[in-house]
């Protein structure tokens, strides 16, 4: 069941970078502006982050095994749709209606992950089949800038990756669910909660996970969305090249990031919940400078810059082995898909949807403010907003996760003695 939530998530992050990494041949064809380009990016972001809530609470309530293989159906065959959009108006409406599918997937695999696994080993599982994610970015960096070029269209990437989603999606339609509450000590209640949102909102290391989502988001879809544009304008490198360098830097480093963030974070999580929380407090601490520093590097040093920013992109990654597992430590586990639904929505619309237009606004107006042409204008823009949008979410990011570790530990205690009230 692990290796298929991980085949899921690889094909999540695949299907959802292709934009990204075609940044460059889609603003020449349709005549956009980076602004315009993040609106693409926030447009997908918003859809799934509200309809996550819906899709959530479904999973609560009924088969999280049809969620997942319905959801993973349906985006699959959306990426392919997009490949043939005409222009920036169907984009976005096709980018908006893949984003309610891939909703799907993270509130049911989350709530399918805390039942397989108890506390002290969710950090672990959490990080495997989150491996997913540098693992799909990995294949989309180094492959779709390949595909293009073999094509001769920016189009054809979308149709390779639609197949591969229906057949997993098939297999995940037979796997068998585990139990809701099967990992806890405590027995669990099976009678409904009447006003769920009401009961999440009383747990105040929700908020300040939240607050770490939102940062951690603002950085990561910065980065996801305009790191190949970077090294095309800045460095100088062709589609591929910068495809596959953005591969190395976040994609590649999350493979390394996701297993040794899942040890530390268990080792810790025996000492105590907050433990793990903090274990993600102090690597988005310390990926600040070295995020920060790569872009003092100069335009003829990429792979310095690579360097660089892999080692700080990598403790960048402890942040899902601390935060996530949080989750399921202070909600009980009937409405642990609701959670991480609200969770993954507030971190979202005002994160991932975020990260994208601010970065490409301050792209624009810096590269508007300098007297140079247009080439180098667009990359001045770009390397001066990234160098302040990234570092900036990293150190809010921190700022929630440190919040958190305050609170987790009597949030888990008040949600054990609920569970065991209810026997």
């Amino acid at each position: 069941m692990l290796a298929l939530l991980f085949a899921a998530n690889l094909l999540n992050f695949y299907d959802r970078t292709i934009p990204a990494i075609v940044v460059e041949p889609i603003k020449a064809e349709f005549g956009l502006s980076d602004a315009e380009i993040g609106l693409v990016s926030a447009a997908f972001t918003v859809v799934y982050a509200l309809f996550g809530i819906p899709l959530g609470r479904l999973a609560d309530r009924s088969s999280r095994r049809v969620v997942l293989a319905v959801g993973l159906a349906v985006w699959s065959v959306l990426t392919a749709v997009t490949g043939l959009v005409g222009g920036f108006v169907t984009l976005v409406a096709v980018r908006l209606l893949l984003g309610v599918g891939e909703a799907s997937f993270a509130p049911a695999a989350n709530s399918l992950v805390a039942d397989l696994y108890p506390s002290d080993r969710r950090a672990r599982a959490t990080g495997r089949w989150q491996l997913g994610l540098p693992a799909g970015l990995v294949l989309a960096f180094f492959t779709v800038g390949a595909i293009t070029d073999a094509f001769g269209s920016w189009r054809a990437a979308f149709f390779a990756a639609a197949l591969p989603g229906l057949v997993v999606a098939g297999l995940l339609a037979f796997i068998r669910e585990p139990a809701r509450g099967a990992s806890e000590v405590a027995p669990v209640a099976t009678a409904q909660v009447n006003t769920p949102f009401r009961s999440l909102l009383r747990v105040r290391t929700l908020w300040w996970l939240v607050l770490a989502g939102v940062g951690a988001q603002i950085a990561s879809y910065a980065v996801a969305t305009f790191s190949v544009p970077l090294f095309q304008r800045y460095f100088h490198t062709s589609l591929a090249t910068g495809g596959a360098l953005t591969g190395i830097t976040i994609g590649l480093t999350g493979l390394g990031g996701l297993i040794l963030g899942g040890r530390i974070a268990d080792r810790a999580s025996r000492r105590s919940s907050a433990a793990r929380v903090l274990t993600g407090a102090y690597g988005l601490l310390a990926a600040v400078p070295l995020t920060a520093s790569a872009f003092v590097v100069a335009a003829d040093l990429p792979v310095v810059f690579v360097v660089v920013f892999s080692a700080g992109w990598l403790l960048q990654y402890l942040y899902f082995t601390a935060a996530y597992p949080a989750v399921a430590d202070v909600v009980e586990p009937r409405l642990r898909g609701t959670a991480m639904a609200v969770y993954l929505a507030a971190s979202y619309l005002l994160g991932g949807a975020l990260g994208p237009l601010v970065a490409g606004a301050l792209s624009d107006h810096f590269a508007a403010s300098r007297a140079l042409s247009v080439e180098a204008a667009a990359a001045h823009g770009l390397h001066l907003s990234l160098a302040i949008v990234i570092p900036v979410g990293l150190l809010v990011g921190a700022a929630g996760l440190f919040g958190a570790a305050r609170c987790v530990t009597r949030d888990r205690t008040r949600m054990r003695s609920s569970l065991r009230a209810a026997r």
